[in-house]
């Protein structure tokens, strides 16, 4: 396995919480408020006794379908410390002025625009 084409699980972990968190790259988002409840990752990878009597665990691609003998698959689950009623609570507390703005800006995200079409159509009505 080339060590320049792998990456550490470590690594890998830490690059997702990076992503998630990330503020939008341009700038304002339309949606300020994200919550993530749970990503669950699963890997293939495998494992290599470092000299130091230490481990390393890789991540591997086997693309095309292949498959090796020394591969394991692995779920990896993150979860955030602060659940989302407390993010939320936070929000109120250091921003009650734009709290309006942010749950109706989050509600038409999720209703995919802010017409009363979208809302009947996901009810029913």
């Amino acid at each position: 396995m080339a060590e320049e084409s792998t990456i550490g699980l470590a690594e890998l972990i830490e690059q997702v919480k990076r992503e998630l968190l990330a503020p939008s790259l341009e700038g304002e988002t339309d949606i300020p408020l994200l919550s993530v409840d749970e990503v669950e990752l699963e890997l293939q990878v495998t494992v290599k006794k470092e000299a130091k009597g230490g481990i390393k665990i890789y991540v591997v691609d086997l693309g095309g379908g292949g498959s090796r003998d020394d591969v394991q698959k692995v779920k990896v689950k993150l979860s955030p410390i602060v659940n989302k009623e407390t993010l939320l609570g936070l929000y109120k507390k250091r921003h009650p002025e734009r709290l309006n703005e942010l749950v109706e800006k989050s509600i038409d995200g999720i209703l995919k625009g802010d017409s009363d079409a979208n809302l009947n159509e996901g009810f029913g009505t």
